[in-house]
This record gives structure tokens, C-alpha cells and sequence, in this order.
């Protein structure tokens, strides 16, 4: 489940996120990170946990699909004909790969997530955000050795919706720790705040250390360092920035499922 939510996210969020980058990357940029979305989706669905589905998941199934094959005929078309359908592909993508994380959200509560409907979602939508924007932004940022002659002001663009997912990702875990310790109460077992003061809380502390504070430090370096135009150095930093996301990422969706707190 863990794998198949992680993959789920990182793969929308890379297509998502191509919607703002400028094609001035290039033809190859938008196939590359087109054809990894699909892969990623794909592996999604391949990974998808077995047993019976509620309506929810069953409509996160249908959606995602749908999202996979917009994707796949977009990755098909980049750069050759019927470039007019490009758009529609897009939007069909965008608005199923939507559907299918609200669905995904809306699943996870109903399996024992104590409510957390509405949080859940915001943490599945913030987390799309926060994954594609940082792997979209290593990616531009690598293809600064292929274009040179590319406008720094699109790396920094992306760097500025990826700050933006990053402060949007933080205020929904704030928010989610704050529901969850104010909303326990006696006799339904350890509370939120008895876990994450306890060894098993070793498993929140790092999602909080490595997939939240690594990030935002990395985020603002990232910006610094391309306001000077230092694109491979910007590069460098967002190589180790996506590794910190990934690691909090797969972290809040074990802890979702361990604790049922979308954090």
C-alpha cells in the first residue's frame, strides 16, 4: 500500500507540475519526464494492494487509469503530430490524476483514518505537489547542460511552486498533529501524542526531520543559489532535496497507515 500511494503521487505530481514549465525546455524534457510519469503510474497500478475495494478505491482505480492513459498518449505525441490534442490530453490527465487522489484519500479514511477526510486529501494533493515539483525541478535543472542557453528564470519558477508545495505540505501536517492530539480522548487507546513521544515516534520525527525540515532548508539554498544563476550548483542541491522528499514522503504514508494521522 505504501509503495503503491508513493508511486501514485510521485507520478501525477511530475505530470501536474509540466503544465507550468516552459517549452523552452525542449521537446526531449517533456518526453522524458511524460514517460516517467507513466511508468510510475503504471508501476502504481501494477503495485496495487490485492483484496476487495470499497466504492472509493474502486473509483481511485478507474481514475488513475484513465490519468495513465492520457499520460501514455501524451508521452506518444510530444514532439510529432496531432500536437493539437496535447491540451485535451492534459486536461484529461490533470482532472482524473485529481480525481483519483481525492478517491485514494477518501479510501484511506474509510479503512480506519479516525475522519481525517478532508486532511487526508490535503496531505495526498500537498504531497503530489511537493514530489513532482522538486523531481520536475532536478530535472529542468539537469537540462541546463543540454539548452545553455536557457533562461535561468525557468528554473527559478519552478523552484518557487516547489518552496510554495513545501510550505503548503508543512501547514497540512501542522494542522493534521494538531487534529490528532486535540481530538483524542480517554479510552480509545494511546493517543497521537503518547506515539510520538514514544520509540515507535522515531518513525514520525524522522518524516518531520529528513521529509520537512531538509527539504525547506534545501528549497531555500536551491532559490538562493538560482538567483545567482549557478544552475548546476541549483541542480546539485535539488538532487539531495528530492531525496529528502522521497524519504518523508514513503515515511507519511507508513505513518498513515500505522496511526491513521495523514501527517
Amino acid at each position: 500500500m505504501v509503495l503503491f500511494l508513493f508511486l501514485t503521487h510521485l507520478g501525477l505530481g511530475i505530470f501536474f507540475t509540466l503544465v507550468i514549465v516552459s517549452r523552452e525546455a525542449g521537446v526531449k524534457f517533456f518526453r522524458f519526464n511524460s514517460g516517467l510519469a507513466a511508468s510510475l503510474i503504471a508501476g502504481a497500478l501494477v503495485s496495487r494492494p490485492p483484496g476487495p475495494l470499497t466504492a472509493a478505491g474502486t473509483l481511485a482505480l478507474a481514475a488513475l487509469a484513465v490519468s495513465e492513459i492520457a499520460v501514455v498518449m501524451y508521452w506518444a505525441t510530444v514532439g510529432r503530430t496531432l500536437a493539437s490534442i496535447r491540451p485535451a490530453l492534459v486536461a484529461v490527465g490533470c482532472v482524473s490524476g485529481c480525481i483519483a487522489l481525492v478517491a485514494q484519500a477518501i479510501a484511506a479514511t474509510s479503512r480506519g483514518a479516525n475522519g481525517f477526510t478532508v486532511l487526508t486529501v490535503a496531505s495526498f494533493l500537498s504531497s503530489a505537489a511537493l514530489l513532482g515539483g522538486t523531481s520536475t525541478a532536478m530535472s529542468l535543472g539537469h537540462y541546463y547542460l543540454v539548452i545553455p542557453s536557457m533562461q535561468v528564470s525557468h528554473l527559478q519558477s519552478i523552484v518557487k511552486v516547489h518552496i510554495a508545495s513545501m510550505i503548503v505540505r508543512v501547514v497540512v501536517v501542522l494542522a493534521a498533529v494538531v487534529v490528532a492530539i486535540g481530538t483524542w480522548e480517554p479510552g480509545l487507546g494511546p493517543s497521537f501524542r503518547h506515539y510520538i513521544m514514544s520509540v515507535s515516534g522515531i518513525f514520525f520525527w524522522q518524516r518531520v526531520l529528513f521529509g520537512l525540515g531538509g527539504p525547506a532548508l534545501l528549497s531555500y539554498l536551491t532559490w538562493e543559489t538560482a538567483k545567482i544563476r549557478s544552475t548546476q550548483s541549483a541542480t546539485g542541491i535539488l538532487y539531495i532535496d528530492l531525496f529528502t522528499v522521497i524519504v518523508g514522503e514513503v515515511l507519511a504514508k507508513y505513518l498513515l497507515l500505522a496511526t491513521g494521522v495523514p501527517v
